[in-house]
């Protein structure tokens, strides 16, 4: 799969408020998939389901399972690659810019 093709998929996972909620729930900690649906009162299970496979086709949520439980971990790394690719090298460009207004204000 194309570079292009992944990062659509995050885009897509972190498009939403519900997913973004969840993956701010598993900054923290790891959790459960029943935690997270008891965090989620207003979404069924299936929901909460769905919205888990979105995040691990962007590969940002690796599920574990232990016994009867599955365990949803936060994998940071594609959000990362994310930021530098877009975040850092858009961020350079603007404080270039001020740069230079700021030595053409001052002369």
């Amino acid at each position: 799969m194309s570079s292009d093709d992944e990062n659509d998929k995050i885009f897509k996972a972190l498009g939403n408020r519900v997913r973004r909620n969840m993956l701010d729930r598993l900054k923290d900690n790891p959790q459960t998939t029943g935690a997270l649906c008891d965090a989620f009162p207003e979404l069924d299970r299936c929901t909460v389901m769905q919205h888990l496979k979105v995040l691990e086709d962007a590969e940002l949520v690796i599920p574990r399972r232990e016994g009867r439980e599955r365990w949803n971990h936060l994998n940071a790394i594609p959000i990362q690659q994310l930021h530098e690719r877009w975040i850092g090298s858009y961020a350079a460009y603007a404080a270039q810019g001020l740069l230079k207004l700021k030595q053409g204000l001052e002369g």
